[in-house]
């Protein structure tokens, strides 16, 4: 049976589906469209197909399916760490995809990345890893000397605050427990003065404690700043719990979209192809 694909009015998407969170202001247009979007890689895999989606601003998109359909390709290529092969990414109204030198890196300045591991420099104190999330706003000498000035330091230590890992900032990031350590690349993320946070996998390897504590802090800042953000998750009650959309990929394609209270069971089974499984469950996990 073909999968259900919930396509909600334009008007009544932008209206419910985007006020989350988002300031005041910010509805004059989607944050991130994808246009016709492909990708296909070197040995002939297709990792997505056809693609067309738009995100607005203020969404809290969590992104779901199994392994292998396409989930990260779709995130990693909204920031160009995957290229597309056909198609258009739009990015507040600008082709990241067209982008090329200052212009991509204005625009990526814009999109703060949480990845499954962390993506720290383990060695240096976690006050340090927070300010790379600066780097694009100086010039390539002055970062490499750690020269920042004072306020990067404080909308750092700010950052921190927002985490409640203010108290780490002068230890070592390989001193601190997972759930600290993802905690700092979401400060990275706001010391960037991101507009879009993208988050491959963020709880992937914590337990259910401290995987609920990652997804209060991504959840409180997307609605205290608006920021539009969009989450890669294995768990399907973690989707329902913490989304205000859901996507569903297959097979690199786009075959569920909608409002969490669509996201049935049902639904569910139709982006796996099969029932859930009870790993898929973090409650079940955490039992």
């Amino acid at each position: 049976m073909a999968a259900k694909w919930y396509k909600l009015p334009l008007y009544n998407f932008r209206r419910e589906r985007c006020y989350c969170g988002a300031k005041k202001g910010r509805f004059d247009g989607p944050m991130i469209e994808f246009q016709s979007v492909s990708k296909v890689y070197p040995n002939g895999t297709v990792g997505l197909k056809d693609i067309q989606l738009t995100i607005y601003p203020g969404e809290f998109v969590v992104i779901v399916g199994l392994s292998g359909a396409g989930k990260s390709t779709l995130l990693r290529s909204i920031n160009r760490l995957h290229e597309i092969t056909h198609g258009e990414i739009l990015i507040d109204g600008k082709s990241i995809t067209a982008a090329r030198g200052k212009p991509l890196r204005m625009l990526r300045r814009d999109i703060g990345m949480i990845f499954q591991n962390f993506n720290l420099v383990k060695r240096s104190t976690v006050l340090r890893n927070v300010l790379s999330g600066r780097v694009a706003y100086h010039s390539t000498l002055r970062t490499l000397l750690g020269l920042f000035p004072r306020e990067d330091v404080e909308l750092a230590l700010k950052a921190l605050e927002r985490v409640n890992i203010r108290d780490k900032a002068f230890v070592r990031a390989d001193q601190l427990s997972g759930g600290q350590q993802q905690r700092v690349s979401i400060a990275r993320a706001l010391a960037q003065g991101a507009k879009i946070i993208l988050a491959d996998e963020p709880v992937a390897s914590l337990d259910p404690l401290t995987t609920k504590q990652v997804m209060d802090d991504l959840k409180r800042i997307n609605q205290e700043s608006g920021i539009t953000t969009m989450v890669n998750l294995h768990f399907v009650d973690l989707a329902r719990e913490y989304a205000t959309r859901i996507i569903g990929l297959r097979a690199g394609q786009l075959v569920f979209d909608g409002p969490v209270e669509a996201a049935t069971d049902e639904a569910f089974a139709e982006i796996y192809g099969r029932p859930i499984d009870k790993d898929e469950l973090l409650g079940r996990n955490g039992a």
